[in-house]
Formats: C-alpha cells, sequence, structure tokens
C-alpha cells in the first residue's frame, strides 16, 4: 500500500529483525537502513535495505523519501561514535552543532533530537511496541520462579536506585542483593552491568537486576529491554532474577526467555 512502507532506522541486537518479522505477517512493507559497524546483516537480508554511515543523514532522508515511508521507528541499539570520526554529508553538518550539544547530557537527549529532526521532516515516529504491543512486559510474574521476600526487598531498592540514575540519564538499570546496590548502567550497557556486578555477590540468595524506564524518557526510542539472552548472562552470574517495569519495558522473544529462566530457576517479574 503506497504511503504505508515503514522505515525501520535499524540499530544492533534483535529488535530490528522482530519488526521485519511482524510487518511481513502483516504484509506490510519496509525499508531498513541498516548503518554501517551496527546493523546486524540478518536483519534486512531478505528486505529492500540501505547501508549508510551514521553521519549521511542527506542519504537517509531521501532513502525514506524515495520509499515513500510516512512512518519511522528507531530499533536496537547504537553506539554514540566520537564527532571526529563521523564522515557526514551537507545535511548532517546542519546537525553537528546541535548534536555536539548533547555530549554529556546522556543518550535520552541525543534521541529526543534525533526524533525532534526526524519529525521536523515530516515524518511520523512510531514506537516499536506501537507495532509489536506483545513486546510489552505485563505486571506480576512471568515465568514459574516467583521473587522471594529478600528479592522483594531487593526489588524495592532497586527500583529507587534505578529512578534516581535515570533522571541524571545515565542509565537504565541497576543491581542490588541483600539490600546493597552493588553496581549501576553505564556505557558499557546491561550484559557489562552483570558481568561486572557478578563478582561482587556476597554468599546468599544472588543478585536481583532491575531495569525502569527513565523518568521523563522519550519512549519511542530506547525503551528498557531484556530477552532470552539476558537470562542467559543473568543465570551464568548466579542472580536470583530480573524486575522491570511493567508496560515500559520490551521482553524480546518473550516465549524463549521464560523458557530459559524456568530452565535456570530465574524469576521475572513486572513491577507497575
Amino acid at each position: 500500500m503506497a504511503g504505508n512502507r515503514l522505515g525501520i532506522l535499524a540499530g544492533g541486537g534483535r529488535l530490528p529483525g522482530l519488526i521485519v518479522r511482524a510487518c511481513r505477517s502483516e504484509g506490510r512493507e519496509v525499508l531498513v537502513i541498516a548503518f554501517e559497524g551496527e546493523t546486524d546483516p540478518e536483519t534486512c537480508a531478505d528486505v529492500p535495505h540501505r547501508w549508510l554511515g551514521l553521519g549521511a543523514v542527506g542519504a537517509l532522508l531521501k532513502a525514506l523519501r524515495q520509499a515513500d515511508c510516512r512512518e519511522v521507528v528507531l530499533a536496537g541499539s547504537i553506539r554514540r561514535p566520537a564527532l571526529s570520526t563521523l564522515k557526514v554529508d551537507l545535511r548532517g553538518m546542519r546537525l553537528m552543532g546541535r548534536i555536539a550539544r548533547t555530549r554529556g547530557k546522556g543518550d535520552d537527549a541525543l534521541l529526543s533530537l534525533v526524533i525532534d529532526e526526524l519529525e521536523a521532516e515530516g515524518f511520523t515516529v512510531v514506537g516499536a511496541d506501537d507495532l509489536i504491543a506483545a513486546l510489552r512486559a505485563p505486571e506480576g510474574i512471568i515465568g514459574e520462579r516467583a521473587p522471594d521476600a529478600d528479592a522483594e526487598r531487593d526489588i524495592a531498592i532497586g527500583i529507587e536506585a534505578a529512578r534516581a540514575l535515570g533522571a541524571q540519564d545515565i542509565g537504565q538499570a541497576v543491581v542490588v542483593q541483600a539490600g546493597r546496590v552493588l553496581g549501576v548502567e553505564g556505557a558499557e550497557g546491561t550484559d557489562g552491568l552483570i558481568a561486572r556486578c557478578a563478582a561482587f555477590q556476597q554468599p546468599g540468595p544472588g543478585a536481583v537486576l532491575v531495569k525502569v524506564r527513565k523518568p521523563g524518557q522519550e519512549r519511542r526510542a530506547d525503551l528498557p529491554t531484556i530477552g532470552a539472552t539476558t537470562i542467559e548472562k543473568l543465570a551464568e552470574a548466579g542472580f536470583s532474577g530480573v524486575a522491570v517495569e511493567a508496560g515500559e519495558t520490551l521482553i524480546l522473544e518473550r516465549s524463549q526467555a521464560i523458557a530459559r529462566a524456568d530452565a535456570h530457576g530465574v524469576f521475572i517479574v513486572g513491577v507497575g
């Protein structure tokens, strides 16, 4: 259908591919904008796509318009590049000053700038969960295992700490054990946080990972996300489980994530 093609600005990870599959199942056409050094080639193997550098803003806008994409989604992770390494086109040069002013302000400031720019160009930016509502974490126990009283206490502490962290636009996740915050998410991401905190655990029930949306975060990009790989990392590190914000966190390939959690005795819980 003319004008119904979705433009997918695809970063790394599984999410862009899931959106491609969902669109195909609905008969919706897509154009994947794949970024050199970031996008998994499998994401765009069998669909119309363009490989571009992160600084090729003009080429990106032109590709979206030529494909008659009116809606655009930002999906997947992209590492913030050093401005000195970006190869920008003429359109990208107009953004450099604004992008430079987001340095030190966290990822949400940069993502909001990108969304504002796309909307100023006439595109409608949608969230991944608008396209696949089933990705949203439900409230309550997700799987067979439930957190015990110790884990519930750690979850409450983690939510408070994660919201304070998110208010500074630093990260979305913290790790808590026995009432003590072992670590907060930084540039290394959630997998790096889990690996770093594994060595800090004390004897007793394993630590808990807590992920929540940053207060005031632009929810059409970079919502907290977990998946089967996250569960494997938690199990390898000896964690008890993970608590995520219900309705504001994406669980990728939920059935696989739940199956692995049940197999490893790890809980998943959606909190309000």
